[in-house]
């Protein structure tokens, strides 16, 4: 049953796998290859990156930014799809990024 819908990271989807106890499945092996933050480094990027204030960045962009860490402008660009975003907005998102690298 679905109780509310939230948009998560790879990481925060690990968290609620371990809390369910539920056994480890093919997603989380396949989860757990790909992420790179833990549950709490992930959420505290997340609240950097909302701190921010950018209103071009919406939730899923933030999301999107967890999973994949990007180090770059070209990187970053890709995520930003339907946006563009100035030279300082950019270089704010990568340095708060860089921290939880």
């Amino acid at each position: 049953m679905i109780k509310n819908s939230e948009l998560l990271s790879m990481a925060e989807v690990l968290e609620y796998v371990k809390e369910s106890g539920e056994k480890e499945t093919d997603v989380v092996g396949f989860i757990k290859k790909f992420n790179k933050l833990k549950p709490k480094e992930a959420k505290e990027l997340k609240q950097e990156l909302e701190r921010l204030e950018i209103m071009k960045i919406k939730p899923d962009y933030i999301v999107k930014m967890i999973d994949l860490l990007p180090e770059t402008s070209e990187e970053l660009n890709k995520i930003f799809i339907d946006v563009s975003l100035d030279e300082d907005e950019t270089r704010r998102i990568l340095e708060t990024i860089k921290k939880f690298k």
